[in-house]
């Protein structure tokens, strides 16, 4: 079976599912305990900005937002942020499509929790505090992710993980709001 669930791919190709790893269910379990977990690490009064990553973190950051409010006291914001620009590798996968970063203030002193969707080689997130730092100096940035693949590449640990789903360099991984599913990519 082969679907898009959401995904383009700046290099043209298609998800083919092999099997659903985590239901809607799943996810919003994770998230919850994410958003507690969250809450438990930082002063329950500080206020806390919360930035998903274009485009696969933003539906997870919106989600946290949401469930932080719902559970907490502290004031929490949220922002997306784009880092097409600041990646590594833009001779290999020029950005075709950019998409909007939206940061409401400046970050200096800020409490920053960064939202992905998947943790992999850590290279999107290296971009994104390159990115940050236009925005000021945060008191502390903290990473949660809902899937976490290993196959680090940098330096990079999340403070935060829905679920540590170990998979083969050849496989993908697809996580929305609906689930999460493993699979590969091949051309389209």
């Amino acid at each position: 079976m082969t679907e898009n669930l959401g995904r383009t791919s700046p290099r043209r190709t298609a998800f083919v599912v092999h099997s659903q790893l985590l239901s809607a269910d799943d996810v919003s379990r994770a998230l919850r305990r994410m958003a507690h977990e969250v809450l438990e690490h930082n002063s329950h009064h500080d206020p806390i900005m919360v930035i998903g990553l274009q485009t696969g973190g933003v539906p997870f950051a919106e989600a946290l937002v949401k469930i932080l409010r719902e559970i907490g006291d502290a004031p929490i914001e949220l922002g997306t942020l784009d880092v097409a620009f600041f990646r590594d590798d833009l001779s290999e996968h020029p950005v075709l499509d950019a998409t909007s970063t939206l940061i409401p203030g400046d970050l200096s002193g800020q409490i920053v929790l960064l939202v992905d969707d998947v943790l992999f080689t850590g290279r999107t997130i290296r971009a994104a505090l390159n990115a940050l730092s236009e925005w000021g100096r945060p008191r502390s940035i903290q990473l949660a992710v809902l899937v976490d693949r290993g196959h680090r590449e940098l330096p990079i640990r999340p403070d935060y993980v829905g679920k540590n789903l170990p998979t083969a360099l050849r496989e993908a991984i697809v996580a929305t709001l609906d689930g999460v599913w493993i699979g590969t990519e091949e051309p389209s």
